[in-house]
């Protein structure tokens, strides 16, 4: 065997690349390592996602390139650019997001359960130096567990889904020098250039519309050592993560190559894109606006004579003899539909782990509801027992309860009608800088007002209501900036007296009691402990779980208890509060806190004490050590 020969075969033996470049100017008859959602399609485009929600896709050149040329080495300078277009579910609300990225492996995280990981880590690894991966985020959802900016933006992350820089989508204009923003799901092709010099260690990425030169201003250009990050060989490609809407990410070419600059694409032999997207396209679409005369009447007699049947289609409802009973909480379909405007993107007002929710105004009434629309695909039986717990629960009457107003349903949906809460949920002003600062004394009356409603689910109705989900983002905020409690999908009712019921654990992490784990039983007490932590979101203005945070304070209900330990429990609350707060309420907020999060259930207080506490009418007991330790209290 000739050493040439010998060559080639032990780069295929190692699965080594015998090329640092490649240029694809589409993905016709492509090699590439695909998984998940990803592949190629009959046009030659490379998708990395499509309309399956909560999943990931992954699409990698096939062999490892060669970064270093030894383990001391430092990183050889590398460059790579793509054409690529993200076209959404919703024309004004995006999706997870997708990535360049460079990985010592082809298999990444496919949890579909983490949609905000974007495909490159999931929650057990985020973040751990040991991951080796550089990636560049073109982001179009705005995740708090990711600390993103916004919901269009692209970002350098390294080893973990919280990028180490960002900015938002858009270039500066080599014309006039002003920065133009880019809008990253519009459907339109975007160019990105990602350069790395190996020289000075600086990372380059720019973004410009596909037709567009490259600007002479980067995006984002920092100076990153990548020597202990990347190692000497590595795999490079795209990943894709889609969550509860989805989005298409398209790949229409792609070069690469190392220790110099990558090709240039030929963009005039790119793929096209399946929709919408071509100057010809739309003005065939205009054409067909300016058919003769004879042939839109016809259309029209057609449309006539079919308007009856579409429209009964259109307004279709679910009616069965069981629901006779609950007749007067129902909503037409058509009067929703109308109130939404169809269920428009502009009248969003959110998406949740149940649904999406929409503002509308009841066309006889004027009056502003929440529409929330539910996925539904159990069976008659079980559909039928939802329907009566919903119409259960639109009897609860309270200041601190979201009003349920009725329902509707339809084959496979649900329909939810909610009081509408003008000024959203805490959580946008508790975490997020845009929103106003709440001042304590705000504070301190929705923590009294989120108290007496949890009193009046377990002890003021004709059954025991445990809402299972207490938390800042559930509790809505009034005109008033009174605080409701909201979101009653997780919630089990169960008569007074009778035995605590076992159920899957569910819930929001941070705010779990830890003998769910154990027992599975669902008591007042897991109420209890979940008002701690939102107790704790009040005070100190922080999510109930940050992974980006040193260990220690990782866990918000551990790190406010190492604080009462150590005598600095004042020192956890939020800094954006200044000197303007009464500290002895905050003291006693505080200090309920660690009793409501305490690990016994029988060691909690009921939420009659919890607001004789907050009233004080009655005085806080004094607090006796007990240790802390993971995930909870124990």
């Amino acid at each position: 065997m000739t050493a040439k020969v010998f060559f080639w075969a032990l780069l295929l033996t190692l699965g080594l690349s015998a090329s640092d470049e490649f240029t694809y100017n589409g993905f016709n008859g492509v090699n590439l390592s695909v998984d998940g959602l990803a592949g190629i399609t009959s046009d030659g485009l490379l998708r990395l996602t499509n309309a399956t929600r909560h999943a990931t896709g992954h699409a990698f050149y096939p062999s490892p390139m060669r970064f270093k040329k030894s383990q001391v080495d430092k990183v050889l300078s590398f460059s790579t650019t793509f054409v690529f277009a993200i076209i959404p579910e919703h024309q004004m609300l995006g999706s997870s997001g997708f990535t360049f990225v460079l990985s010592p492996s082809k298999e990444l995280a496919k949890d579909s359960a983490d949609d905000y990981f974007l495909g490159i880590v999931n929650m057990t690894n985020n973040g751990n130096a040991s991951n080796h991966i550089l990636a560049v985020e073109f982001d179009t959802w705005d995740s708090p567990e990711a600390e993103d900016i916004n919901d269009n933006h692209v970002g350098i992350d390294i080893n973990g889904i919280i990028s180490n820089y960002s900015k938002p989508a858009g270039f500066t204009s080599d014309d006039d020098g002003k920065f133009q923003n880019l809008t990253l799901f519009s459907g339109e092709p975007m160019q990105a250039w990602i350069e790395y010099n190996g020289t000075n260690t600086q990372l380059s990425v720019t973004l410009a519309p596909m037709w567009k030169p490259k600007p002479k201003i980067a995006l984002l250009s920092p100076t990153i050592n990548l020597s202990s990050i990347i190692l000497d060989h590595m795999y490079v490609g795209f990943t894709g993560a889609v969550g509860i809407t989805y989005s298409y990410y398209y790949i229409l070419g792609w070069s690469f190559e190392m220790d110099a600059r990558a090709p240039e694409l030929n963009l005039s032999s790119l793929p096209l894109l399946p929709q919408n997207l071509t100057s010809l396209e739309k003005k065939r679409k205009t054409l067909l606006l300016w058919l003769p005369l004879t042939l839109l009447l016809v259309l029209l007699t057609v449309a006539g004579a079919t308007l009856v049947v579409v429209r009964k289609k259109r307004f279709s409802e679910m009616h069965d003899d069981w629901e006779l009973e609950f007749e007067s909480n129902r909503f037409p379909y058509e009067q929703l539909y109308k109130a939404t405007r169809g269920f428009k993107d502009k009248c969003l007002l959110g998406i949740g782990g149940f649904g999406s929710v929409y503002r509308g105004v009841l066309p006889a009434s004027k009056v502003e509801v929440a529409v929330k629309r539910v996925a539904v695909h159990e069976s008659k039986k079980e559909v039928k027992e939802f329907v009566a717990e919903i119409v259960s629960l639109g009897k609860l009457r309270h200041r601190n309860l979201v009003q349920l107003l009725g329902y509707c349903r339809r084959k496979g949906e649900l329909l939810l009608v909610y009081e509408y809460m003008p000024n959203g949920s805490l959580d946008k002003f508790l975490f997020y800088e845009t929103k106003q600062t709440l001042d304590w004394s705000l504070r301190f009356q929705i923590i009294k007002g989120v108290a007496s409603g949890l009193q009046y689910l377990h002890e003021g109705w004709d059954q025991v209501v445990i809402h299972r989900d207490i938390k800042a983002s559930n509790i809505l905020l009034d005109g008033d900036m009174k605080g409701k409690i909201a979101d009653f999908g997780l919630a089990k009712l169960h008569d007074h007296g009778a035995a605590p019921q076992s159920t899957n654990v569910v819930g929001t992490l941070g705010f779990l009691a830890p003998e769910l784990a154990r027992t599975c039983k669902v008591t007042t007490s897991i109420d209890v402990f979940a008002f701690g932590a939102f107790l704790f979101e009040v005070a100190c203005g922080r999510r109930a779980i940050e992974p980006n945070k040193q260990e220690s304070e990782q866990v918000l209900v551990d790190w406010v208890f190492a604080n009462w330990k150590m005598g600095t429990i004042h020192e956890t609350k939020d800094p954006r509060l200044g000197e303007d707060y009464v500290l002895e309420e905050l003291d006693l907020v505080l200090k309920l806190g660690l009793f409501c999060s305490h690990p016994l259930p029988s060691a909690r207080p009921s939420m009659r004490q919890i607001t004789q506490y907050l009233n004080r009418d009655v005085p806080l007991p004094e607090m006796l050590p007990y240790h802390c330790h993971g995930d909870g209290i124990f």
